[in-house]
């Protein structure tokens, strides 16, 4: 019995870090290379208010939905919401979108 609520444990905790839920992010969607000048290439940011009230910058991670948002704001960031799984990645904050709706 011990060994199978030990399992059913493991089980649960796995299974919270695989579905991880996705966050919405509210700011300017805008290109790391060309209008923030942080990243070698061209990439889809976003940058948001912090709780503090500082900007905090997330750059997104390469897939469909990034690419598609970086074709309408490369050039010219715009206001958006964006969704997706953040996490952090040397030292640097990063989105893999899911959606996105621009403003």
């Amino acid at each position: 019995m011990k060994k199978l609520a030990l399992l059913s444990t493991i089980l649960v905790a796995a299974t919270s870090v695989v579905f991880a839920a996705d966050t919405k992010l509210e700011g300017k969607a805008t290109c790391a290379k060309c209008d923030l000048g942080i990243a070698d290439k061209c990439q889809a940011a976003v940058v948001v208010k912090g709780a503090d009230g500082k900007e905090v910058t997330y750059l997104s991670e390469p897939n469909d939905k990034a690419k598609a948002l970086h074709k309408e704001i490369c050039k010219g960031g715009k206001e958006a919401t964006v969704e997706g799984t953040v996490s952090e990645k040397d030292g640097k904050k990063t989105i893999t979108i899911t959606s996105y709706a621009i403003k």
